[in-house]
């Protein structure tokens, strides 16, 4: 295997998918360098890793954090910068050769764009990137010939499923879905559940944001508009099949019937490692799945009458324009203020309906419109009428 030493920058190096890339890198350090690491808050978890690590540069976005972090790091002559505008600057270095994107949400974009306008690979793990602005995102991509590589496990087991098949039409592609904790559950149970009950996944260990969306299938719906992008496809050849096992990550359907399926234990740092490896597979130490203790893998069709989330990605995805913008930015305001114990399980989705029928559509956006629409979007779904009003008239 002839295969040059990648040179890395993780952008959201303390949340569940940067530390699990960490690793992916600590199993080959021969293959994988850390150039830079950025993390939000989590300042002692930033510091412990740089100083394992070695990376040329740290950056710590909330500037409040940023004496602490330098002190620590400075004597290890390692570079400290801090603030958002950071972020877009250091995907830029030279000594880059792969970036991959595991910021939470909407702030994954503006980094991402200016990695791939500086001709780094992409490693993506924030699908809000393409739901938010995937036509701008991918025409730039193949512009500068940047390749993305899905880290998610649906859309890298997809991507895994067309090795060798690009040249063969898709005529369906099948994201699986857990089902969340509360799959089978009626409205009325939904009306009461608490974020202590939509944390709990039945599977996998994630983020809050990511697992309360898992919990709502909007997860699978952002997925859904993800996939048309990653994989030019139409909306109609995205379908989305409830397997509770999590053993089948995704299939990709062939226009002579068959089908290919990936399957394994639920374990992102497969993704995550094939990603950064790819066209590569390396020998990893991790469980491996046995037949023997899955005797039965079951299938079912989502429920979007009770979990309207998932529906109503489909409908952002069909007007296109601006509307997936406002989709992502409405369920991020959503997720947070039921986190915050200020809307319900089920108000989530009006929430993000209502804002879907108020804020302006905009058939052909430019990357500033997508900004002012999150902006928008935002405040009205927080319910700041003056700024609403001044955005919308």
């Amino acid at each position: 295997m002839s295969f040059e030493k990648r040179h890395i920058a993780v952008l959201g190096s303390t949340g569940s998918i940067g530390t699990q890339a960490l690793e992916v890198v600590r199993s080959f350090p021969e293959l994988f360098e850390i150039e830079v690491l950025t993390a939000m808050n989590n300042a002692d978890l930033l510091i412990q890793q740089a100083l394992e690590f070695k990376p040329n540069t740290v950056v710590i976005t909330n500037e409040v954090l940023y004496d602490k972090v330098f002190a620590a790091l400075n004597p290890a002559d390692i570079k400290v910068y801090t603030g958002f505008k950071s972020l877009t600057s250091v995907v830029q270095m030279e000594a880059i050769d792969v970036v991959l994107t595991a910021l939470v949400g909407y702030a994954g974009l503006l980094p991402t764009l200016k990695a791939i306008e500086a001709g780094k690979h992409i490693a993506l793990a924030n699908k809000e990137t393409l739901v938010v602005a995937g036509e701008l995102v991918t025409a730039l991509a193949q512009e500068k010939g940047v390749n993305i590589y899905p880290v998610d496990s649906e859309h890298s087991a997809i991507f895994q499923c067309l090795v060798g098949e690009f040249h063969n039409p898709i005529e369906k592609l099948i994201l699986t879905a857990s089902g969340g904790p509360f799959r089978g559950k009626d409205i009325e149970f939904l009306k009461t559940v608490s974020k202590a009950q939509a944390l709990k996944h039945p599977n996998w260990d994630m983020g809050a944001k990511i697992t309360i969306d898992s919990a709502s299938l909007m997860n699978k719906g952002l997925e859904v508009i993800e996939a048309k992008w990653l994989f030019a496809v139409k909306p109609k050849q995205i379908e989305v099949v409830v397997h509770p096992q999590s053993i089948v990550h995704s299939l990709v359907q062939f226009e002579d019937g068959s089908i290919k399926a990936q399957m394994g234990l639920p374990d992102m740092r497969i993704p995550i490692q094939f990603a950064l490896s790819f066209p590569y597979r390396l020998k990893g130490d991790f469980p491996r799945f046995d037949f023997m203790n899955y005797p039965n893998l079951s299938f079912e069709a989502p429920d979007t009458t009770t979990f309207r989330n998932l529906q109503l990605a489909y409908e952002a995805l069909d007007k296109g324009g601006n509307m997936p913008c406002i989709l992502n930015a409405a369920n991020e305001v959503a997720v947070k203020l039921f986190l915050e114990d200020k809307v319900s399980f089920l108000g989530m989705s009006d929430l993000i309906a209502d804002c879907m029928s108020k804020v302006s559509f905009i058939a052909k956006p430019t990357l500033e419109d997508y900004i002012l629409t999150d902006e928008a979007t935002r405040a009205l779904a927080h319910n700041n009428k003056t700024f609403v009003s001044k955005i919308l008239n």
